[in-house]
This record gives C-alpha cells, structure tokens and sequence, in this order.
C-alpha cells in the first residue's frame, strides 16, 4: 500500500480568508485540494471499472456465439450422418433387387435349358421320321418297278396264248392271274406311297415342333440374358451407394463425391475443405480451438473463455477477470497499451478502488471521542500520525486536523484544530457522512 506523500506546509494555497475562502488558518488551506483529487482518483477508479465490466460481459457474449457456432458444426455432423444412413438403405435396397435378379435369372437359365433338350429330341425324332419316310419311299418304287415287270411279262404271255390258238384257254387263265397280281403289286405300291406321305407330314411338323421349340428356347435364353444385365446394373448401383454411405461417414479428404457436403466426422473433428474454412470450421476447432481460428475470422468458445491469443484484440474473459498478457498479469492492459488509450481488467480497477480508499484511510481516522482516541486507533493499526490528518471529534461535532504530529508511537497527544470556520451545517450526517462520500 503506498503512503501518500505529506508536505510540512500548504503552499500556494489560494482557499483562504484573504483569497474569499472559507478558511482562516494557512496550514489547512491544501486539504480542499487533497479531498478533490481523492474524489477524483476514486471516480476514475469506479468509471474503470465499469468499463471493465462492460469489456468482460462483450467477452462473454463473444463465447456464447462460438459455443453456437460449434453448435451448428455438430448439427451439420449430424445432418451428414443421416445422409449417409439413408445411403446405407438405399445399398441394402440395391443388394436385395440384385438377389432377386440373380434368382429370375438362374430360372430362365433353366428354362433355356429345358427348350433347348426338347429341341434336341424333338430334332432327332424328325430325323428318325424322315430316314422312315424315305425308306417307305424306296420300298413304293421298288414295288412299281415289280408290278410294270409283271404286267410287261402277262402282256407278252398274252401275245402267245392269241397266237397259239392250242393253248389258247391256258394262257388267257395265266393272262388274268398275272392282271390280278399285278393289281395287287400295284395297290401296295400305292399303299407304300401313301405310308411315305404320311411319315413325311409327321415329319414335318416334328420339324416345325422342332423350330419353335427352339424360338421358345432363344427367346428364354434371352430373357436371361437381360436378367443378368439388370442384375450386374443392380449390383454396380449397390456397390456405389454403399461407396457414397461410406463417404458421409468418414471420407475427411474433401466433399462426398458428385456433391458439395462433407461427411459426419469431417464436421465433427476436421477434415480438409471444412477445418478454419471461411463459413465452415469442425465442432472440435469451435468448442476448443486456442493456437488459431476456427472459420479463419472468429475464435473458439475457449479461446474466449481463457485464451491469449495476440490476434484476439478484444480479450478473453480470463483476461477481463485477472489482468492481461500472457501471464493474466494485473498490470498489464488487456488491450492496447500503456499511454495509448489502455484497458486493464476488472481486478486491476479493484486493486485501485482499494487502494485509493486505503489511501484515504491513512489520513481520515473516523469518529473518536478524543485527540488522544483517535491517535491511540491510528497507531494501533499500524499507521503514524501526520499533520494534516482528519478525524470526527463525536463530542465537539466537529472534523478535527492535526497541526503538529506526536514524535512517536506512545508520545504525548498532538496538537488537533478544529474546522471551526467551516459551515457544516448543510453536511449530510456531519463530518462522519462527508468522509465516507469521499471514501465511496
């Protein structure tokens, strides 16, 4: 605590009787001036605390905006993990239509395979019907063949029986039964045709049976052709959605492809294109950031809170609390610097507020019966008497100032004057009530 200064006389006064002042004795004519810059010093004090105040409410406000910043970094790490939920769905959805495929496509393939054996069957009956026909065919000439011999052979035996006229009957008896064969002979060629024509029908519509047995089969084959198609497409879709669920997970190396969002964990702990981005920032950067900031312009809640960054012009609240710099030193200012318009925090405007009351202590003793109790209280606190000290006389009603000091701790009492000359009438609570103004 410092101890003001106490000159042995007043000089330039100019408060005086002679000057149309108020007092008469020349030893006090300094006390109005001493009070003035106290009540001075301890306004300024006040008026600096505020502003301390002021500055550690706007810090605080500040934090509260960088808790809500890492607010809504952790909303956007929550909207991504949603994303990348429905893009989760969307593969499973993907996986099942691909079962399903695979399954429509396994049975057409067996069906393919069906047409194609009854095909095949189909085919080597037809064969088998032709080979029948054309054997029926050869038997048909064959017999033709035989029955134009015949009847070659029962004209020419007519021929003989007409020129000889002795064996006449005989040949014409031979005549008809050779007619007869040969009519027989040429039924069953004719039935032979018949047979031949009829195998090659069956034949042919075996064939026919045959082909569209084998359209049936292309067609089926087909069909699986584009069940496999769709169930590869389905597949590729599958995969690409798992790929993209993935990203807005945990891709941290830039946006989820084909769009512009970055993923979950991006938001939640950085990743490149979001950490100190000009509108973007990580949830971690937001609550707990102190070497930089946290969307390349504002600071983080913590930085704010307790942080000594030197670009952080406006202070943290720590700083606003206990001093700047650093070290949270009481003497430092918290911004600017001294003899360019400082602010210092509000432990350091309470430091001056106490000590400009203590300073006032050392010389308003308070209100005492006596000279001797008010000196007795002062030297009991550890204090010296001085001229120009103050105290309240309780019986005299009066304020009372020391002229000439004790010469030491347990002398005899000093001389003390009372302010007789002062009008005290318009005091609030006398003596007692003006020095506790001052004091506050």
């Amino acid at each position: 605590m410092t101890t003001p200064a106490r000159p042995g006389s007043f000089t330039g006064a100019t408060d005086n009787a002679a000057s149309g002042g108020l007092f008469t004795d020349t030893l006090i004519d300094g006390i109005p001036d001493i009070i003035g810059a106290d009540v001075a010093a301890a306004e300024a004090s006040a008026a600096a605390a505020k502003v301390s105040e002021t500055n550690s409410a706007t810090s605080e406000t500040n934090a509260g905006n960088s808790a809500t910043n890492a607010g809504q970094s952790a909303t956007n790490a929550s909207t991504s993990a949603s994303a990348a939920l429905t893009s989760q769905q969307a593969a499973a959805g993907s996986a099942s239509s691909v079962a399903a495929d695979a399954a429509t496509a396994t049975t057409k393939a067996a069906e393919a395979l069906a047409s194609e054996q009854a095909a095949s069957l189909s085919e080597n009956a037809a064969s088998g019907s032709a080979t029948s026909a054309s054997s029926a065919r050869t038997a048909a000439v064959a017999a033709q063949n035989d029955a134009i011999v015949k009847a070659a052979a029962a004209n020419t035996s007519a021929l003989a029986a007409a020129a000889s006229a002795s064996g006449a009957l005989g040949s014409v008896s031979a005549a008809a039964g050779s007619a007869t064969a040969a009519l027989a002979s040429e039924n069953a060629a004719a039935g032979s045709a018949t047979s031949a024509t009829a195998s090659k029908n069956t034949a042919t519509t075996q064939a026919g049976n045959s082909a569209t047995s084998a359209t049936a089969s292309a067609g089926s084959a087909t069909t699986a052709t584009t069940q496999a198609s769709n169930a590869s497409g389905s597949a590729t879709t599958a995969s690409t959605q798992a790929t993209k669920a993935s990203d807005y997970a945990v891709k941290v190396n830039g946006v989820v492809p084909s769009t512009s969002d970055y993923s979950s964990k991006a938001w939640a702990i950085g990743g490149t294109g979001v950490d100190q981005a000009s509108g973007g920032g990580n949830a971690r950067d937001w609550a707990t950031e102190t070497s930089t900031t946290a969307d390349n312009s504002e600071y983080s809640a913590k930085e704010y809170a307790i942080g000594v960054q030197t670009g952080q012009s406006n202070g943290s609240s720590k700083q606003w609390a206990l001093g700047g710099g650093t070290g949270f030193t009481l003497a430092t200012p918290v911004t600017g610097s001294v003899g360019s318009n400082p602010k210092y925090s509000a432990a350091y405007w309470a430091d001056r507020a106490a000590s400009t009351v203590a300073n006032f202590d050392e010389f308003y003793y308070g209100s005492y019966a006596s000279d001797a109790a008010a000196e007795n209280a002062h030297e009991a606190a550890g204090k010296t008497v001085a001229v120009g000290d103050l105290y309240y006389n309780t019986n005299d009603q009066a304020v009372k100032y020391c002229t000439v000091a004790p010469s030491g701790t347990g002398a005899p009492v000093g001389t003390w004057v009372a302010i007789a000359a002062t009008n005290t009438s318009n005091f609030a609570t006398k003596g007692f009530g003006i020095a506790m103004s001052i004091a506050l």
